[in-house]
């Protein structure tokens, strides 16, 4: 903000010339790109929405034709956004080697993520995918439900939720899925328990860290120029050098995750796990820890953001809620993990969740070579195309006249057979909140089964109220994920 700020007020002089002898850079395509200027392209634009970039970015996309537009930046720099699942499809599956996260991505989170499977491509990426894909099996699986997601419910976050509901008190439930999320990815994948999700909830230095070096990265992508943030990286001051001192932060407890892990292989007395951090641990260090810091982002911050704002959809629409419930205490008498892989409504209610509110809501690629688009928008090379799923999912023409309205029935249908009730999916391309082609996401149906459990578990025992001034609606804020501004407070009532 700082940085935008000072650039601003520098250049201010130039760009009221700018506005008054110039007139707007001409629209080539039509689009309805924002204004654009020289020199400084669409940044009167860009500042003016800075606090809202997430939802005025959408809706030009939807304002939009072809539901994409270019969206021209300072100094020469360009971006397609689009909400277009003709283009989403294009970039993803079809022309899929054309478009790679590339130098500009893979620059700015590079700091944090490394050579983690989510700033990489080629031979290394397929590598990491390769061997990450064995914890996805159903036997892994099975087990995650039923041990690993189990034990964390039943043993931390239902007790906390109880005492909540006993004495009445606020908690901040998005910290509160943040530290369970986290938990059991650390416990699935590497083997270790941080035991975040304890009754005092303690602030551990790592978790502070962590939502630092997640938001200063984001932020470089919002910068006027990348200048801006090397020349602070270069000089260490500012938001630049607290970024150094968390990612320090972030890999010293990497490190100490894979010490474990080596000490657990070398103890032949221990019980020995084989999980997905042993399989990489003949690789160097530097490595092994990129690994670790990229499924700490996915496992914790992905699910807990769909389960925060799906808790939130529920509380305003209490049919949902009641339905889900009967579903709940149809299921209940089977085993966890049946119970969840059955539960079709629940599952339902979540994509129509996710479909409001993903909890990645841009993702970005790069365009290794010119290339056109089916829309008919013309690409350079070293364009950024990002696909826009929050924009996506508020489509009229993908999701019909009632895309603002929560209702999970637009996922199923009535089986002719049974009458039962069936769930349909979306394509991936209309609906890319999990991504789609080659680098959909492995853990999707871990992430499915780990919230419905949440859900069951929860909404079994107790009701969630949001604590909100009548009428007001959490603040949308977006990091490489989506979270709600200063958390999402609620009270715990016991369900009679």
């Amino acid at each position: 903000m700082v940085d935008s700020l000072l650039f601003l007020y520098l250049l201010l002089p130039l760009i009221l010339l700018l506005v008054i002898f110039f007139k707007p850079k001409p629209n080539s395509d039509q689009n309805s790109s924002p204004k654009s200027y020289p020199l400084i392209g669409s940044y009167i634009s860009i500042y003016t929405n800075r606090h809202r970039l997430t939802q005025w970015t959408s809706d030009t996309v939807r304002n939009s034709p072809t539901l994409t537009f270019l969206l021209r930046r300072p100094f020469g720099q360009s971006r397609v956004i689009t909400g277009n699942p003709a283009v989403v499809q294009h970039i993803l599956k079809t022309k899929f080697s054309n478009y790679q996260k590339g130098d500009m991505f893979r620059t700015t989170l590079y700091d944090l993520l490394g050579d983690g499977i989510f700033n990489i491509d080629g031979d290394e990426w397929k590598f990491q995918r390769q061997l990450s894909s064995h914890e996805f099996n159903t036997k892994s699986l099975r087990h995650f439900v039923e041990h690993v997601v189990d034990t964390e419910l039943n043993e931390r976050l239902l007790p906390i939720l109880s005492t909540a509901a006993a004495n009445n008190t606020v908690l901040d439930l998005q910290d509160i899925l943040q530290r369970f999320a986290f938990d059991n990815i650390c416990k699935i994948a590497f083997g270790h328990d941080p035991a975040y999700l304890t009754p005092s909830l303690p602030q551990r230095k790592f978790a502070v860290a962590f939502e630092d070096a997640v938001r200063i990265s984001s932020q470089r992508f919002r910068t006027i120029t990348p200048l801006i943030w090397k020349i602070k990286r270069v000089l260490n001051i500012g938001s630049e050098q607290r970024l150094k001192e968390a990612v320090s932060e972030i890999r010293e407890f990497a490190m100490n995750i894979m010490s474990e892990k080596k000490q657990e292989l070398c103890d032949k007395s221990s019980i020995q796990s084989v999980d997905l951090l042993s399989r990489f641990l003949s690789s160097d260090e530097k490595f092994v820890t990129d690994i670790v810091i990229s499924f700490i982002l996915a496992g914790r911050d992905t699910t807990s953001a769909a389960l925060t704002w799906f808790f939130w959809l529920l509380s305003k629409n209490p049919a949902v809620e009641s339905k889900i419930i009967e579903e709940i205490v149809e299921k209940s008498d089977s085993p966890a993990y049946d119970e969840v892989k059955d539960m079709v409504y629940t599952h339902a209610s979540l994509c129509e969740s996710m479909r409001l509110y993903p909890p990645v809501p841009v993702d970005s690629k790069t365009a290794c070579d010119d290339d056109v688009l089916p829309d008919g928008t013309v690409v350079k090379k070293g364009t950024m195309v990002s696909y826009h799923p929050y924009a996506m999912g508020r489509v009229e023409k993908l999701w019909g006249g009632d895309w603002m309205e929560f209702r999970p029935e637009r996922w199923l249908e009535k089986d002719e057979w049974t009458e039962n009730e069936r769930f349909i999916a979306r394509d991936s391309y209309t609906y890319p909140v999990f991504q789609a082609g080659p680098r959909i996401c492995l853990g999707k149906d871990m992430a499915f089964l780990q919230m419905k459990r949440v859900v069951a578990g929860i909404l079994r025992q107790f009701k969630v109220v949001p604590v909100v001034d009548d009428g007001s609606e959490p603040v949308l804020v977006t990091a490489l994920t989506s979270k709600m501004k200063d958390g999402f407070l609620v009270k715990i009532k016991v369900r009679e």
